[in-house]
């Protein structure tokens, strides 16, 4: 597994949703990604913001029970790729396996954000971000795309990352997390509950 570390790469935020639906033992969900947080910051960087914890309806409707969602801000000198392999391995630490698109998941830890990294270039992500609803449940890209292309849709993702990181600004829409947000329907918005 990566070690956090402090290199000559300059430090920058991280931007870490974290969501789980079933358990592990005895550990239920809110156990789970409490747990993840303190390996984030074990591995990744530096916890500087965490929010508070939130029940979600599980995504797509039908495909599990209801999630615990958080969000986490932690500074780190690692790259992009490396940030991705440890919030794999602390996944597959916690028996996080990948059969299929949007399952129930014991542990899903997605890097939305790095800096204003964009990655792999404007025009990859813009077209991951553009990609139409019907075709969001059939294809996934092969490699990283930052800053998350979904992340201005999704409610479970905004509202926690609210908390900690409300004025990050999307280098390529300009936007604020509080922005994309208020963007969102009511109904989307309300349907997240703190625990």
């Amino acid at each position: 597994m990566t070690q956090a570390r402090d290199t000559a790469t300059r430090r920058q935020s991280a931007l870490i949703c974290l969501g789980s639906n079933l358990p592990v033992g005895e550990a239920g969900p809110e156990k789970i990604v409490q747990n993840a947080v303190a390996e984030i910051g074990r591995v990744v960087g530096v916890v500087v913001g965490e929010s508070r914890l939130f029940t979600t309806p599980c995504w797509p409707p039908g495909a599990g029970p209801d999630y615990v969602n958080a969000a986490v801000r932690c500074e780190t000198g690692l790259a992009a790729g490396d940030v991705l392999a440890a919030l794999h391995g602390i996944e597959a630490a916690q028996g996080r396996t990948r059969r299929a698109r949007w399952e129930a998941r014991v542990l899903d830890l997605d890097l939305i954000a790095l800096g204003d990294l964009v990655c792999p270039d404007a025009e990859t992500q813009s077209r991951w971000r553009d990609l139409p609803v019907e075709e969001q449940a059939k294809v996934a890209p092969d490699g990283l795309v930052l800053p998350h292309p979904r992340m201005a849709e999704r409610a479970f993702v905004l509202v926690p990352l609210a908390e900690v990181a409300p004025d990050w600004r999307h280098p390529l829409t300009g936007q604020s997390v509080l922005e994309m947000l208020d963007a969102l329907p009511e109904a989307a918005r309300g349907e997240i509950r703190a625990l």
